[in-house]
C-alpha cells in the first residue's frame, strides 16, 4: 500500500500528454487577466466623466440602495469606455471605484471577467464576429476572412494601420435566428452577413456613412423567416437554404399552387 505522499510524487513524475493540456488560444477581450501598463495607460493618466455622464451616473445610482453602490459598476464602467473611444484605461476604473466607493480591485475583478469592456485601445470600429456553431455553421469565417482582406487586419484582436478597425471574435451574442452576424463597438448588431454585404459596410465605415443595424438583407424584417410572420402549428415544415430570396419564393410559390387547388 502506498502513502498519500508516495503516490503524490509519483504523480508529480509522471509526464502528461501535451495533447491532454493545449487548449486553443482564443483572442477575447485584450486577451490578458493581469494590467500593462502603456504611456496612455497608467494611474496617472488623467480620466474625468463629462458632465452629461454625471448626471446619467446619479440617475443609475439612484435605482440602488446607499449600501449596494458597488451594483453600479458594470454600468458606469461602460459609461467610461463609451466616453473614451471604446477603452477602459486604468484611471477610469479607478475613478469609479472612487465614485461607487469600493476597492479598485472589486472593479478590476469585474472587467477582467467580462469580455466587453476593453483594457487595450481598440479601432474606431470595434467589429465582435459571432463564431459559436450557429454562425460558424453559417458562414462566420468567411465574414472573418473578408474583414482581414479588406482591412489588412491579419490576427484576431489587431487594430488596423489605419486605426479605424479591430477584428475579434467572440462567443453566442444571441441573434442566431439571422446567423452569421457581428456587434459594433458593443452596440449595434449586423446580421444576415455575406463577405458581399461585409465589404460594403466596411467601406461605408470607412467612409463615415450612415449604416442601419439589424438584418442586411432587404428580404429579412427583424427576425422573420422567409415565410413571414409564424407560429408553430401553422405552417408546414419548409426547406431552408442560405439564399434568404430563394427560400422566400419557393414559399411564396407553394402557397400560392396550394391556394389555386382550393
Amino acid at each position: 500500500m502506498f502513502s498519500q505522499r508516495t503516490i503524490f510524487n509519483k504523480l508529480m513524475k509522471t509526464k502528461m500528454p501535451t495533447s491532454l493540456i493545449k487548449t486553443p488560444a482564443r483572442a477575447f477581450s485584450g486577451g490578458f487577466y493581469n494590467h500593462r501598463s502603456a504611456e496612455d495607460n497608467v494611474e496617472e493618466t488623467p480620466f474625468e466623466f463629462t458632465e452629461e455622464n454625471y448626471k446619467e451616473i446619479k440617475r443609475i445610482l439612484n435605482k440602488f440602495p446607499e449600501n449596494y453602490k458597488q451594483s453600479g459598476i458594470i454600468h458606469l464602467c461602460f459609461l467610461a469606455q463609451k466616453q473614451n473611444n471604446n477603452f477602459l484605461t486604468l484611471s477610469a476604473m479607478n475613478k469609479v471605484a472612487k465614485i461607487l466607493e469600493v476597492p479598485p480591485i472589486s472593479v478590476y475583478e469585474v472587467t477582467s471577467f467580462y469580455t466587453m469592456f476593453n483594457r487595450e485601445p481598440v479601432g474606431k470600429y470595434h467589429l465582435q464576429v459571432c463564431a459559436t456553431t450557429p454562425c460558424m455553421l453559417r458562414g462566420a469565417y468567411d465574414i472573418m476572412d473578408t474583414i482581414k482582406e479588406k482591412t489588412g487586419i491579419k490576427h484576431l484582436m489587431e487594430t488596423s494601420k489605419d486605426g479605424l478597425f479591430t477584428l475579434q471574435e467572440v462567443e453566442c451574442l444571441g441573434a442566431c435566428a439571422n446567423a452569421p452576424m457581428m456587434q459594433v463597438n458593443n452596440e449595434w448588431f449586423y446580421e444576415d452577413l455575406t463577405p458581399e454585404n461585409t465589404a460594403l459596410l466596411l467601406e461605408r465605415m470607412r467612409q463615415g456613412e450612415g449604416f442601419e443595424p439589424g438584418p442586411q438583407i432587404p428580404e429579412r424584417k427583424n427576425a422573420e423567416g422567409p415565410q413571414g410572420r409564424t407560429t408553430l402549428t401553422n405552417v408546414e415544415h419548409v426547406f431552408h437554404e442560405r439564399d434568404f430570396k430563394a427560400a422566400k419564393e419557393e414559399w411564396e410559390a407553394a402557397k400560392a399552387e396550394q391556394a389555386a387547388k382550393q
